[in-house]
Formats: C-alpha cells, sequence, structure tokens
C-alpha cells in the first residue's frame, strides 16, 4: 500500500484521524486554512487554543499542538507554524521540515494512523512553492521510514500549483 497521496481540494472535508493547520503562532485563527479550519470546526477548536495558549502561550514556528476537530469528520487538528520566507537565509527549510516531523510525532502520540496536511506557508508567508514541496515530501518520507504506525499521509492541496509541485515530488 502506497502511504503517501496526494490530493486536490478541501482539507476540511477530508477523514482522517488528524488533519494538520497551517496556524500562525498567536493560534487563533487567521486567512487561508486556518481560517477555513476554525470555521469549518467550529468553536470548540478555538477554545481548545485559547486554552493551550493560556498554558504555554503561542505556538513557536516548526512546532506544534493538538486539539478536537470539533465539526471536522477528524478526531484532531494539529496546528503547525510554518516559517515566513525570508529568501531562505534564515534556516527556512528547517523550520518547515520540522512542521512536517513534529506534527506527524504528535499524530503518532495520539494513535492516529491517518493524517492530512495543507502546504505549509505557501500562501501569504511566502515559501516558494517547488521548493517547499521538497522539504514537505523529504519530511514525510523520512518520516515514514522510521515508523511504522502512521497508515497514510495525504498532502491536499488547494490550487493546481501546490498540486502539481507535491505531485512531482511524491512520484
Amino acid at each position: 500500500m502506497k502511504k503517501l497521496e496526494v490530493l486536490k481540494g478541501d482539507i476540511t472535508k477530508i477523514e482522517v484521524d488528524a488533519i494538520v493547520n497551517a496556524a500562525n503562532s498567536s493560534l487563533m485563527g487567521g486567512g487561508g486554512v486556518d481560517g477555513a479550519i476554525h470555521r469549518a470546526g467550529g468553536p470548540a477548536i478555538l477554545e481548545e487554543c485559547r486554552k493551550i495558549v493560556a498554558k504555554q502561550g503561542g505556538c513557536k514556528t516548526g512546532e506544534a499542538v493538538i486539539t478536537t476537530a470539533g465539526n471536522l469528520p477528524a478526531k484532531f487538528v494539529i496546528h503547525t507554524v510554518g516559517p515566513v520566507w525570508n529568501g531562505g537565509q534564515k534556516k527556512e527549510a528547517e523550520k518547515l521540515a520540522n512542521c512536517y516531523q513534529n506534527s506527524l510525532e504528535l499524530a503518532v502520540k495520539n494513535n492516529c494512523k491517518t493524517i492530512a496536511f495543507p502546504c505549509i506557508s505557501t500562501g501569504v508567508y511566502g515559501y516558494p512553492i517547488a521548493q517547499a514541496a521538497e522539504v514537505a515530501v523529504a519530511a514525510v518520507k523520512a518520516f515514514l521510514k522510521e515508523n511504522e504506525s502512521v497508515e497514510k499521509v495525504k498532502f491536499v492541496c488547494f490550487d493546481d500549483a501546490n498540486f502539481e509541485a507535491i505531485t512531482f515530488e511524491a512520484g
């Protein structure tokens, strides 16, 4: 069975154990994927995000936290903060890889067998799509090589450019 799947569509409609949210560090919802997940999932997600912020502050770039999925078809939402692109000289690739690694580790800790990722940092954070796809697919493949418990990772791309780049990298 192929463990990687690439889809074009709406991540809020994907039935998996966990969907990943490309969040901002405040965890309070925003635009793009973040706003769509908060709207579709309802107030339970924001309520849990507020508790996390009260306990530890926000979420740092490359790190991840987990909440309920509220009204979404998933069990959990894993919120991770991608890097803002600054020309590639500020460890953006390392931080982006950490988003995928830390999200997958949280999924495993919470007994998630299936997980769906959006394309992290390629929207308003300005990460070049082809480079982001290369980092994303390499990080996920490296994790899957070392970890048997995740059965399926879905890359859910909202647009053609991200879909084509992830499909190319996933082979």
